[in-house]
């Protein structure tokens, strides 16, 4: 026989014989194809096998493989007549037991502890009430649905959803893009940047949880700068998104709610701090009132203030007016003294005496030349004393004339006239028209300008009422 028909004949014995097989065994030589096709071997103490997973089985993995996990491999052993080596074309992979993925998780949760991506000093405070908030999660499923009631129902927000796989190969990378491009969003754009973040899944094995222990998703939720909240699994369930997140919730409805406040205990606290404010305001108000009224209780009052000051003004008042009488009284003696002294008859008797005591013809012409000019200067003084007077009071008659004149002058009803106006009234009637109502009802009127009356008739259209023209500003130069 050929060669060919050789292998043939013993491709077909072994996959007649091991047409459906499992395997336990270690990994190794892991390597993924371009065309998306993954080779491997498993080994165990004493032998090895290799095996080959088409790409289609190789997506639906819950685990991202690797080398040193044991595993247990579903499928059917083959020949491969091209280099006369069998192999088992792998359906189905799963870890050897719950132990050994747990122990792969502790490993990689001390890797990455080590780097400090759970430290508790790095987990940021959650905004109290988020105007945005984004979702990385499935868009099918009862998660999305859980969280956007809980929301409508606690607290109406924004939500921004990025629908990702959260199971199954390539899953671990559309999560970590997820969480980056929410991270990557600027403020200000056209798609709002989230306030906080959640990471939801439903529940299930470790398995079907294991994309978010993927080392690439916990580092993408330790550096994001947006506060995340991981809501991964049921309240049992635990993966390493949960300590590289800034808060656990158990579930995804609870992390809805520890997203935002009830509306309505937010209205509650408003009306309670409103109303807290509102008594402080008053009490403020009301010690403030009996401060001033202790303080009006010390101020002396004014009557006292004021009494003494009001007798002194009392006391100066009364004694001006008795000062003025004094005054008077004593200018009045000084001027009928000095009158006397003026006197014709006094002059005489001095004259006389005068003449008595010098005798003499001469003497006595002299005497009657000065009686006559003391009387011509005496009566001189007192024409000049009475004109005095009475220019005086011309000069004050005149000056309240020329005020009323001027006051006169300004009431003359011509006198805007001569200014450019000019005053209304029926024909006819001889009244005065005031408005422009008066002047419709009356169509025929006077106009009265300064230098003369004209008749005018008044049509029904009405223009712009009249607006003083604005004064010109001046240029500066």
């Amino acid at each position: 026989m050929s060669v060919s028909e050789l292998s043939g004949r013993l491709k077909r014995m072994v996959e007649g014989e091991f047409g459906h097989v499992r395997l336990r065994g270690e990994i190794s030589g892991w390597k993924r194809a371009a065309s998306g096709h993954a080779y491997l071997a498993l080994k165990d103490m004493d032998a090895v096998i290799d095996g080959v997973i088409w790409r289609g089985a190789a997506a639906a993995l819950p685990f991202q493989p690797q080398d040193g996990l044991e595993v247990i491999a579903t499928g059917k052993l083959t020949i491969y007549p091209g280099r006369s080596k069998y192999q088992i074309v792998i359906e189905r992979m799963e870890l050897a037991g719950e132990g050994a993925l747990m122990a792969l998780l502790e490993k990689l949760k001390a890797k990455l502890a080590g780097e400090g991506l759970f430290d508790a000093r790095a987990k940021k405070s959650l905004p109290y009430m988020p105007r945005v908030i984004g979702v990385v999660t499935s868009p099918t499923g009862a998660v999305i649905r859980d969280i956007l009631h809980r929301l409508e129902d606690r607290f109406p927000s924004h939500v921004l959803i990025w629908p990702v796989k959260v199971q199954g190969d390539g899953s671990a990378q559309e999560i970590a893009r997820a969480v980056r491009g929410f991270d990557a969003i600027q403020p200000g754009g056209p798609v709002p940047r989230p306030d906080l973040l959640i990471v939801a899944r439903g529940g299930g094995s470790i398995e079907d949880l294991w994309s978010f222990n993927e080392e690439v998703v916990v580092r993408a939720v330790a550096e994001c700068s947006i506060p995340v909240i991981s809501a991964v699994g049921h309240e049992t369930d635990t993966t390493l998104c949960d300590f590289a997140a800034d808060l656990r919730a158990p579930t995804p409805t609870a992390a809805a709610e520890i997203a935002v406040p009830v509306l309505a205990d937010v209205r509650h606290g408003i009306a309670t701090l409103a109303h807290r404010t509102e008594r402080c305001v008053r009490r403020y108000h009301e010690r403030a009132g009996e401060q001033l009224a202790a303080l009006v209780r010390v101020l002396p009052r004014r009557d006292a203030l004021l009494g003494p000051q009001r007798q002194r003004l009392d006391d100066a008042g009364a004694r001006l007016g008795l000062g003025l009488e004094r005054r008077v009284t004593v200018a009045r003696g000084q001027l009928d003294r000095a009158g006397a002294a003026l006197r014709p008859a006094t002059l005489e008797q001095r004259l006389a005496t005068a003449r008595q005591r010098l005798g003499g013809v001469a003497l006595d012409r002299a005497s009657d030349r000065e009686l006559v000019t003391l009387r011509q200067r005496f009566t001189r003084s007192a024409e000049a004393l009475k004109l005095a007077s009475l220019e005086r009071r011309f000069a004050t008659a005149a000056e309240r004339l020329a005020a009323m004149g001027r006051h006169l002058e300004l009431l003359d009803p011509g006198l805007p006239l001569k200014k450019g106006y000019a005053w209304v009234e029926g024909r006819g009637t001889g009244k005065v028209v005031a408005s422009a109502e008066d002047a419709r009802a009356a169509q025929a009127v006077t106009l009265h300008f300064a230098d003369g009356p004209v008749d005018a008739r008044v049509e029904r259209g009405g223009g712009k009422p009249y607006a003083p023209p604005k004064p010109e500003q001046p240029t500066l130069l």
